[in-house]
Formats: structure tokens, C-alpha cells, sequence
């Protein structure tokens, strides 16, 4: 292999090394917002729950505020 072509090789070999590090932190990234946003979604419903009888009852039961 010619030298020239070893060089370039080993220059795609770093940036695919850098895109890889930049994907890792990504989905890093996004697994942490998921498990925060599961959080979330999770005390919103147990927040619905525990004041069940104390809501406003089915949404269909309500009167539209224009009338």
C-alpha cells in the first residue's frame, strides 16, 4: 500500500471515530431526557389518580364555556 493511501485511510478512520463519539453522546443525551420525561408522565399520572373523585369528572360531562 502506498503511503499516501495509509494516510488517508487513517484520516477516515478519525473522523469515524469522532462521528461515533458524537452519536454515543446523542443517544446518551436522549436516553437521559426519556427517562425524565417517563418520570414526568409518571407523577402526572399518579397525580390524576390520587385526586380521582375529587376532579371535574368526564370531560364529555362538561358544559363548553360559551354557553
Amino acid at each position: 500500500m502506498s503511503e499516501e493511501r495509509i494516510t488517508n485511510l487513517e484520516i477516515k478512520l478519525s473522523f469515524t471515530e469522532d462521528l461515533i463519539e458524537k452519536l454515543n453522546e446523542t443517544i446518551y443525551k436522549q436516553q437521559q431526557q426519556i427517562e425524565f420525561l417517563y418520570r414526568e408522565l409518571k407523577s402526572i399520572k399518579e397525580q390524576a389518580s390520587s385526586s380521582g373523585g375529587s376532579g371535574s369528572g368526564d370531560l364529555g360531562d362538561e358544559i363548553p364555556p360559551h354557553y
